[in-house]
């Protein structure tokens, strides 16, 4: 799989209110227009409360 960009990432997760779990990361870059790749991704993440966009890059980056 190609390394997620995490400028683009977050960019379909502005606005989103951390902490935030997975479902809720999932949901609003749904509602971003996030592509399927992206939402893969976020679909791998462990299920956990993400503090801060900081918080989710150090995750992504840990299963890519």
């Amino acid at each position: 799989m190609a390394k997620a960009n995490p400028v683009a990432i977050q960019k379909h997760l502005k606005g989103v209110d951390y902490p935030a779990n997975k479902q809720t990361l999932i949901k609003h870059a749904k509602k971003q227009g996030a592509d399927q790749a992206i939402l893969s991704l976020l679909e791998q993440l462990p299920e956990e409360e993400y503090e801060s966009p900081t918080d989710l890059n150090k995750a992504i980056g840990e299963i890519e």
